[in-house]
């Protein structure tokens, strides 16, 4: 139903810049056998006008009406008009997709723990798929037209698995994805169910933006404490590439809301208000029904303040403007009707004949109506429990040209980090809120002034298409450096080592185990060859072509328990102990274990203060692990324990071997490159290869000749050859290595 956008000059195809998000920017109606268009003019949809209406560019989301209620011709038609004319691209979703995913998964589930409503949190499984569903159905919209080198940019939380689907894919493409709600802490994100999914789904991208340097942070935490993967400068070693994460705080189209407005609507209106307002000071709220806004709380602020300093009763009147917001879900009607019982309360208590202190609006208000509103208005409360961004505080301080106008703005609003001139208070905190109330009426005109000219600067210069361009700029950057970093990489093309291994007659195979044919594990043991992994190796040996030699740094008891029923060549504890086909083994080396007394004391002392790390003690080594310590204690700790070890063993032939996660102790005369290259002295291969992850297998592939394949698995910097992104990438090669050989199993 959609065109193959693939934009075509001198001959060339044109990479382009696919804009994706829940809902179209684009409201459709239908009206009969015909659809009315409106264009959106919030935030998002104005920072992007600009890229949108490039010709090389088009827009996936949900057009908002649901494919049920059309049928296959209709739909056709909408999409074809959507198409044409505003350069979008529908995905279709029931009235039950929209149910499940929408109001289910994203706003059951991710919305309130996002927010941190850990209470009204819910964990179904049968949301999680109708949430996995969607983002495949998105997928499969963005494969029917992008090309390899495009720009992705994808919104917000309900699309948080799309990265990974298309990084997958189509790994070339340059992804940027920003979430404009909260990323919580850790200690909140860590209760949801499906956690590790949504962050590998994230880690898609190449660029991962958020509103603040708090959520920037929290996720970080997160994908350190249960990914294990670490950050330098906010960018992630992710794999074989780099994915950053930063904060892009979004703006406000600065110029909308500064602009004179003289129609004749806008007048009538800033004339009532101003009629209707004399004599008294307008406190205004503005918010769409959601818990997380804090209405109830600031209503109740609202009492206190009448309570604490009466003499501002009958001269003050508060707007509290509520839009309606889901109101067929129960707890938003239940929010409702608190509001309402509040609102009564206190005009109750408060009001007399001819004074009455709230004014409640259930409704929503034009853009213009809006800007009215905050013209008319002294003090804007913003006091959301939480909240992404806000971008209303912006828009009141813009549209106040005056400049005397005053924020009183919550801790937790994300807009408050760059609005800290404006009055801050606790969102929890009636008497602060009161008292920030009492603050905003109170200031001078001139310290307002002097806030605000502060503050409309800021706002001028970081618009939202300022916003807008940061990002797209930025998506650049963690792709370049990516593009630095790899050596080779045979990711999806090892025709080059398979052809070779093909054509060779005589072969050696040097693995390492651990982080290249098996996955890291919180603890050592539990790292056991599975099935798939022993039949692979089992192809590989019985090839009369080859001999496999496992180079691992696991000692030997270890390795013959796992791997001893195989005809290989191992190399056990680092090269010190090498096994033939024939299952003996033998020292490499003359080594004692004088130090080792001396070297575990250090160890333990560290073991009994950093909860989760453990020693492994080897026949002529000792290991230090790490992986199930807290991070941010490893953070600290590390260095020290890395010190202290240096210090008893540099007077010694001993040195510190550094691994994933791990400090190992072990004779510097013993390296695997040194035990490797006696396989290679008294018989000649037409194909070498070693594959490795980490600085131990840095001495394989040094030691290898020229001639031969080396591997690195994994990121970071290598004098390897080639590279994959994961074991798993290794075995496929493996596979392809050993696939219809007639050495079957």
């Amino acid at each position: 139903m959609s065109t193959k956008y693939s934009p075509n000059i001198g001959g060339e195809i044109m990479s382009k810049t696919i804009f994706i998000s829940n809902r179209l920017p684009i409201t459709v109606k239908r009206e009969g056998d015909d659809f009315a268009y409106e264009k959106s003019i919030g935030g998002l949809a104005t920072g992007l006008k600009n890229y949108h209406d490039n010709t090389d560019n088009v827009w996936i989301g949900w057009p908002g009406v649901p494919s049920d209620t059309l049928d296959t011709r209709a739909q056709e038609k909408l999409a074809k008009e959507l198409e044409k004319k505003y350069k979008c691209l529908p995905v279709f979703l029931s009235e039950c997709d929209v149910e499940m995913f929408y109001y289910g998964f994203c706003n059951k589930t991710i919305w309130p723990l996002f927010h941190y409503f850990i209470n009204k949190t819910e964990y179904e499984e049968e949301l999680w798929e109708a949430y996995q569903d969607v983002n495949r159905r998105f997928f499969d919209k963005v494969v029917s037209i992008i090309s390899e080198d495009d720009t992705i940019w994808i919104h917000d939380y309900q699309l948080m698995l799309l990265p990974e689907m298309i990084k997958d894919k189509f790994p070339n493409a340059k992804i940027g994805f920003f979430l404009h709600i909260p990323f919580p802490s850790f200690e909140v994100y860590r209760l949801l169910v499906w956690r590790d999914q949504i962050l590998h789904g994230l880690l898609g991208a190449d660029l991962i933006g958020f509103h603040t340097y708090d959520y920037v942070r929290h996720f970080l935490s997160s994908v350190r404490r249960l990914l294990g993967y670490e950050n330098n400068l906010n960018r992630i070693t992710y794999d074989d590439r780099y994915v950053q994460v930063d904060a892009f705080p979004m703006g406000i189209d600065y110029d909308r809301f500064v602009m004179e407005y003289n129609t004749q609507q806008f007048e009538s209106e800033a004339h009532q208000i101003e009629k209707s307002t004399i004599g008294e000071k307008v406190i205004l709220s503005i918010d769409r029904l959601d818990y997380t806004k804090g209405i109830p709380e600031r209503i109740r602020a609202f009492d206190e303040f009448l309570c604490r300093y009466p003499e501002h009763l009958g001269k003050v009147r508060f707007h509290l403007i509520v839009a309606p917001s889901r109101i067929a879900v129960d707890s938003y009607e239940d929010l409702r009707s608190e509001i309402a019982e509040l609102v009564s309360e206190i005009n109750g208590k408060h009001g007399t004949v001819d004074w009455m202190p709230i004014w409640y609006y259930f409704q929503s208000f034009s853009q213009e109506s809006l800007i009215a509103l905050y013209k008319g208005s002294d003090v804007l409360l913003v006091t959301p429990l939480r909240d992404g961004m806000n971008l209303v505080a912006k828009e009141y301080i813009a549209a106040r040209t005056d400049q005397e106008g005053m924020v009183v703005i919550s801790e937790t609003a994300g807009a408050a980090s760059e609005l800290g001139e404006a009055v801050v208070v606790n969102a929890n905190d009636s008497f602060a809120i009161s008292e920030g109330i009492k603050t905003a009426l109170d200031m001078p005109i001139e310290e307002k002034k002097a806030i605000n000219s502060i503050l409309h600067k800021r706002l001028k210069r970081y618009n939202v298409q300022f916003w807008a361009d940061e990002f797209i700029k930025a998506i650049d950057q963690p792709v370049m450096a990516s593009e630095q970093m790899v050596t080779r990489n045979i990711e999806k093309n090892n025709s080059i080592i398979v052809d070779a291994y093909l054509k060779a007659s005589t072969r050696i195979i040097f693995l390492d185990y651990d982080g290249t044919l098996v996955g890291f594990k919180s603890i050592p043991q539990k790292a056991k060859p599975d099935s798939e992994l022993k039949k692979l190796l089992f192809k590989l040996t019985e090839d009369p072509k080859n001999t496999v030699v496992i180079v691992s740094g696991r000692d030997r008891h270890t390795l013959e328990e796992w791997l001893g029923d195989l005809r290989m060549h191992m190399l056990a504890a680092h090269g010190l102990w090498r096994r033939e086909q024939d299952g003996k083994w033998a020292i490499t080396a003359a080594l004692e274990n004088s130090w080792k007394e001396t070297v575990s004391g250090i160890m333990q002392m560290y073991v009994d203060r950093m909860p989760g790390a453990l020693i492994e003690e080897k026949d002529y080594s000792l290991a230090f692990h790490y992986r199930q310590c807290e991070p941010d204690m490893v953070s600290v700790k590390l260095g020290e324990v890395r010190a202290a070890l240096s210090s008893v063993t540099e007077s010694m032939s001993l040195g510190i071997q550094e691994g994933s996660k791990v400090l190992e102790v072990k004779d510097s005369r013993v390296d695997k490159g040194q035990s490797a290259t006696l396989f290679l002295q008294n018989k000649n291969y037409d194909f070498i290869l070693g594959a490795g992850d980490d600085h131990t297998d840095e001495d394989l592939f040094a030691a290898l000749p020229q001639s031969a394949y080396s591997v690195k698995i994994g990121a970071g910097s290598t004098n390897a050859k080639y590279r994959l992104k994961s074991w798993k990438s290794m075995r496929t090669l493996l596979k392809k290595l050993t696939e219809d050989r007639g050495f079957g199993i």
